[in-house]
């Protein structure tokens, strides 16, 4: 019987310093760096900072304050910036401090109009944001960027004409969308530079090589890279394991 609650005291300790790591975990600031080179000899430098499914977190100052230092171009907010249960006023926080690092694009996801669609569309606003459905905008100090989102399947039908048309007259292009999925739909025709989604939270929670979705990850491509993130936050369960949290600088070389 001693042997017994030995035992089971053990498993106890074990699953509650489990949990405890998985927690931890999915609450750390990690800021990933890459660097895109669209011309050997470059002379001008586009700095990207793309975050996406924040979903219940809130950001921490110190991550906004290390932003602020690094010279961000455009800052895109990948979707799911909320979920229900959500309390806007986090949501209005989590925009402004990113609105305040520059100029801001958002895209939205499947989440998001569980807090209501019309109240985000209104807080974007009021941080001097843009909302991007199947359209494209320019980025201020670098007229041959455009930045092109599209819908989230989930919200409604996607346009993938107009997102195509919107796009036209650019240089360059960053294509950015909640779900990765999206990509086929338009980059054989747009040829974007720069591919950006999050949605799949890299599985959030693996075991090994398994997980529900995908890792995470950042590759070349033929025009350029295309970045999947595991994103920021969590969803259902505010744990992760074998999949870190992550936000991201592209510096692109141009």
């Amino acid at each position: 019987m001693k042997g017994l609650r030995k035992a089971l005291f053990t498993t106890f300790l074990s699953g509650a310093g489990l949990l405890a790591y998985m927690y931890t975990l999915a609450h750390r600031n990690r800021l990933m760096k890459h660097t895109l080179t669209i011309k050997e000899d470059a002379s001008k430098q586009l700095s990207i900072f793309f975050i996406s499914d924040i979903h219940r977190r809130r950001i921490p100052k110190r991550l906004i304050q290390t932003l602020r230092m690094a010279g961000i171009d455009a800052v895109i907010v990948g979707g799911d910036v909320a979920e229900k249960g959500v309390p806007l006023e986090r949501v209005e926080y989590n925009l402004r401090q990113l609105a305040s690092i520059g100029p801001l694009y958002y895209i939205f996801g499947n989440n998001d109009q569980e807090i209501g669609t019309e109240q985000l569309l209104q807080i974007i606003k009021e941080v001097q944001g843009v909302t991007l459905v199947d359209s494209s905008a320019s980025i201020p100090g670098h007229s041959s960027w455009g930045i092109c989102g599209m819908e989230d399947p989930s919200n409604g039908t996607v346009n993938a004409e107009k997102a195509i048309e919107s796009a036209v007259g650019y240089e360059h292009l960053v294509l950015a969308v909640h779900n990765p999925s999206l990509f086929r739909k338009v980059e054989d025709t747009l040829k974007p530079e720069l591919m950006l989604a999050g949605h799949t939270h890299g599985g959030q929670i693996r075991l090994g090589k398994w997980g529900l979705q995908d890792l995470g990850r950042y590759d070349k491509t033929a025009n350029g890279a295309k970045l999947i993130s595991n994103g920021f936050g969590t969803t259902m369960v505010p744990l992760r394991f074998g999949a870190k949290p992550e936000c991201h600088i592209v510096e692109i070389r141009y």
